[in-house]
C-alpha cells in the first residue's frame, strides 16, 4: 500500500472497509516503529559524534596554550 492509498483511508476512515482500515494501521503501525528506532539510533550516533568532538577540540585547545 502506498502513502496515497494510507491517507485516502486516513481522509475517509468511517467508509473504509475494515481490511483497509486493518491494512492501513497495520502499516502506519510498522512505519512509526522503524522512524522511532531510527531517531533514537541517530541520537545515540549523535552524542558520540560530539562526545569524541568534544575530547579531540580539548585536546587541541590545551596544545595551544
Amino acid at each position: 500500500m502506498d502513502k496515497d492509498k494510507i491517507i485516502e483511508i486516513a481522509k475517509d476512515a468511517k467508509n473504509k472497509s475494515n481490511k483497509d482500515l486493518t491494512e492501513a494501521r497495520d502499516l502506519l503501525l510498522t512505519e512509526f516503529d522503524n522512524t522511532k528506532k531510527l531517531i533514537i539510533d541517530l541520537t545515540h550516533h549523535i552524542e558520540a559524534v560530539e562526545e569524541y568532538y568534544n575530547l579531540i577540540n580539548k585536546e587541541l585547545g590545551n596544545r595551544v596554550k
